[in-house]
């Protein structure tokens, strides 16, 4: 019986590859535990946003997002892209870059963490001791939390997607029930705060622990790993202070009330928006085997596909989000015009996912230039951000955000077709 099950979902799987045009065979083995992952991450998100929606007070919501914000930008510190870097030395057979990065990251997210105090100072000295305290909670626990991510890295190196899933399932799952039952229990921001990074850290660091002894990486190391991972860092930042920067100045212009109905505007879309996540992860390694030529010749087809279905879901959404919002996050119906028009972004986030994946698969001939180009449409994202809330307040914000998504495809058309010319002269001189 299970044999006449497995035959015919690969029937069916071949079959679909005549209208998909993409093999869909290897779509379900490989990405079979990151879509299992990313969806039971994405159920326990939507879970824990009804219970944020229902059991506290918007105000206490909106200081909770943007305290979490502000330790996003925070983060910069910690050298986010170190993380790709040992993914990438991992995969060459060269492990020690985990033990080393685990230092590195830990060492420079204490400045993280004194830029943390200072902000904690800051709202001590003007009597906000509601956010002050917070604030010092998280200078505490910020550098390890961030150093002891590494473990998903290495893990990622390895191929062990299954191994880093269940890790992945289990730590939302623990993080979320926490955060459920500190919602039952109080309001306090405080605790929510203090929950929200002792699990995390705790958790990160009990997989951080678990990986080193399971799988004892070997001790060697390229030592252009750290430097290339700072690069990727230095690169990184602007982005990572675009991704964080729209709370913090709703928060600074209008208040926490409006963090909150903005936050859950945009809640729903960037869930649905993680389920494609994995897209890059799977496609990479096939795309990389690939000729420009070969493609070429299906590229432009499929994202036209992908935009036509952004589309469908985006209309989808839009009649759809009252009657969600009444059901859900009743109090939160000011947020339904916002979130409508925030989805929007979501037709042009799947077709730039496969293109910004199929100008990654070509890691080896992109120049700096193309990846610094990359970096201007978060320079505008940023300039167009501080100008537009002071104008148009929290639709100014999410005009941004459209604009952002507009301008990064373009970006990338532009990219994929510099990166194609680069071919094609090296093609002609050999």
């Amino acid at each position: 019986m299970i044999n006449s099950l497995k035959n015919r979902a690969y029937n069916f799987l071949y079959w679909s590859q005549k209208y998909t045009q993409t093999d869909m065979v290897y779509l379900a083995k490989g990405g079979f535990w990151l879509t299992l992952g990313q969806v039971v991450s994405t159920t326990a998100s939507f879970l824990l946003a009804i219970a944020f929606a229902n059991l506290i007070d918007p105000i206490t919501f909106g200081n909770y997002r943007y305290v979490l914000s502000l330790m996003g930008v925070l983060s910069i510190f910690a050298l986010t892209g170190i993380g790709t870097a040992v993914t990438q030395a991992v995969a060459r057979g060269l492990e020690g870059s985990f033990y080393t990065a685990f230092k590195t990251k830990l060492k420079w997210g204490l400045l993280g963490s004194m830029a943390a105090l200072g902000l904690a100072g800051y709202y001590f000295f003007r009597g906000n001791y509601l956010l002050s305290i917070p604030l010092l909670i998280s200078t505490i626990f910020l550098p390890l939390m961030l150093a002891s991510q590494v473990y998903d890295s290495f893990l990622a190196g390895r191929k062990l997607f299954s191994v880093g899933t269940k890790y992945n399932i289990s730590k939302q799952i623990i993080f979320v029930g926490a955060m459920v039952t500190t919602l039952f229990l109080t309001q306090n921001l405080f605790w929510l705060i203090a929950v929200y990074f002792v699990s995390h850290t705790f958790l990160n660091l009990f997989f951080y622990l678990c990986t080193k002894r399971k799988f004892q990486p070997n001790k060697k190391e390229d030592p252009q790993t750290l430097s290339y991972g700072k690069h990727l860092s230095l690169v990184g930042v602007i982005s990572t202070i675009a991704a964080y920067l729209d709370r913090v100045l709703i928060f600074h212009y209008l208040g926490a009330m409006e963090v909150a109905i903005y936050s859950f505007a945009i809640m729903p879309i960037d869930q649905m928006k993680s389920l494609f996540k994995n897209i890059p992860t799977l496609a990479i390694p096939k795309l990389a085997q690939r000729s420009f030529k070969e493609i070429n010749a299906v590229l432009y087809k499929r994202l036209f596909k992908l935009f036509l279905i952004g589309g469908g879901i985006a209309i989808v959404y839009i009649l759809l989000a009252p009657y969600l919002f009444k059901i859900f996050f009743p109090r939160y119906l000011n947020s339904i015009f916002f979130s409508q028009l925030f989805v929007l972004t979501f037709i042009f986030i799947l077709p730039h996912t496969l293109l910004s994946a199929t100008i990654r698969s070509k890691l080896t001939l992109i120049p700096k230039s193309i990846i610094y180009r990359s970096t201007l449409a978060q320079i505008v994202l940023i300039i167009s951000l501080f100008v537009l809330v002071k104008l148009y307040e929290i639709i100014g914000i999410v005009f941004a955000k459209i604009l952002f998504a507009i301008l990064v495809m373009f970006i990338s058309f532009i990219n994929w077709r510099d990166l194609t010319k680069i071919y094609s002269d090296r093609k002609i001189k050999e």
